[in-house]
């Protein structure tokens, strides 16, 4: 069901310096030239031990990989200030930039770091670079121009995950919506050359600290976060029978939650944690099922000769939005859990599938079949106004990251299955390779 992407207008491969490895790498091929300016400056480093790992590198290709930004490259910073006191606004200004994060790295133990870094605003710093103010009778420079500045200190082992934490401090200042660098994906990862050939694997949203949860010679598919970022439900044939489990991430246990005759499909935790949606056939028909985590109590929710699939929470818990050919072709429909009252979503295209709500739940994101294509597109649910937001054909299993701004979906690239990335405006685009194997079903965790 897939095609290759279209012609990249811009490809950037962006490789990490650092230990830590990354089976997926992000190849953004559309979207730069109309990102914001930024510079982030590489960090000043006090101490003996130079960390592995650049801060400055990683907060870039976060702030990059957003669609939102377009970090200055090293060669074209007019300056290398250690403070914001140093900056030369109007040297910045001439290439541009808008802002510039800047910091310092202080060794202060074994293997502990204090790490301080200030969000400048050029064209605010510009402005009031010879301004003062009046504080307690006496003139001080004003500091307005400064967005943010924190100090923390952390172990060697942390600095990854603190550049994705500034990452989320400067996306948040700068755009005023929560950042989601800190976030993570579960995929599949399918190697047939290997004797477990099926994977299900976590790793940080930019493919570092991959974590296999699961090997297994039989397929798997579906994987979906708990709200609290904890737990995967899952889809497994290991026992030659569809079957849904929740497995722990952090301790690795695991526990069936269906196994039913026939069809056991498409898990997908409740907003509030206590419930999956799902599809089962146990009654004879593909029907939609709510069962509580707790207590195993299962509620069918639909009741049609039409294959209902494939549903999808409300981010108030209230409705389920699911696909079904009860009209004809696969349209999307939702269906409110305390009336049953059942009303269908889209009319757009030959068919509509996959839908989810966006975490605003103004939209709901889909895959769209329009004279044989298969794209990655948004409905607006006031207006009713759908957006195609890909060109690459047949995509699949889209899912939306907590911000809302990104979405992550299956495509093929060449004869390779691979993942994609897609901003929620469809102006930014990337893909994500993996090294060795197909990658299939990705699922974007909640904030963590």
């Amino acid at each position: 069901m897939f095609k290759v992407l279209r012609q990249a207008i811009f490809t950037v491969l962006v490789a990490l310096s650092g230990a830590a490895h990354a089976s997926l790498e992000i190849v953004i091929t559309e979207g730069i030239d109309s990102a914001r300016p930024i510079a982030i400056l590489p960090f000043t480093f006090r101490g003996t031990n130079i960390p592995q790992q650049r801060l400055d590198e990683i907060i870039a290709a976060d702030l990059m990989r957003s669609g939102k930004f377009s970090p200055l490259p090293a060669i074209k910073m007019p300056q290398r200030p250690q403070t914001a006191a140093q900056i030369d606004y109007a040297a910045w200004q001439r290439e541009g930039v808008e802002a510039i994060v800047i910091g310092q790295i202080t060794e202060v133990g074994i293997d502990r770091y204090t790490v301080s870094f200030e969000l400048v605003d050029v064209l605010k710093g510009s402005k009031n670079a010879d301004r003062q103010s009046l504080n307690a009778g006496r003139l001080t420079a004003t500091t307005e121009h400064i967005l943010d500045s924190r100090e923390t200190t952390i172990n060697g082992g942390q600095f990854r995950q603190y550049a994705h934490r500034i990452s989320d401090i400067v996306y948040e200042k700068l755009t005023g919506e929560r950042g989601a660098f800190l976030t993570k994906i579960a995929y599949v990862l399918v190697n047939r050359q290997l004797e477990f050939p099926y994977q299900l694997v976590v790793a940080d949203y930019d493919g570092f600290n991959e974590q296999v949860l699961l090997r297994s010679k039989e397929p798997l598919m579906s994987p979906s976060w708990s709200p609290d970022g904890t737990k995967l439900a899952y889809v497994t044939f290991e026992k030659r029978q569809s079957q849904i489990y929740i497995q722990d991430i952090y301790t690795g246990r695991r526990t069936m939650v269906s196994s039913t005759p026939g069809i056991n499909g498409a898990p997908v935790w409740s907003p509030e944690g206590t419930r999956l949606a799902m599809v089962l056939s146990k009654d004879g028909n593909t029907e939609i099922y709510v069962i509580d985590v707790a207590t195993k109590a299962l509620t069918r929710v639909t009741n049609h000769r039409a294959i209902d699939t494939e549903p999808s929470w409300a981010p108030d818990g209230k409705e389920l939005l699911f696909s079904s050919e009860r009209g004809g072709n696969p349209q999307l429909y939702s269906v409110n859990l305390l009336t049953g009252t059942t009303r269908r979503l889209t009319f757009e295209g030959e068919m509509n599938l996959a839908g989810s709500y966006t975490p605003d739940g103004t939209s709901v994101v889909m895959v769209n079949r329009t004279r044989g294509q298969y794209h990655i597109a948004k409905m607006d649910r006031q207006t009713r106004f759908l957006q195609v937001l890909t060109k690459t054909n047949l995509d699949e299993s889209p899912s939306v990251a907590p911000n809302g701004s990104m979405i992550i979906y299956s495509t093929m690239h060449g004869a390779t299955q691979v993942l994609a990335l897609v901003s929620m405006d469809g102006r930014f685009k990337a893909r994500l390779p993996a090294v060795e194997g197909q990658v299939k079903s990705p699922s974007w965790s909640p904030f963590l």
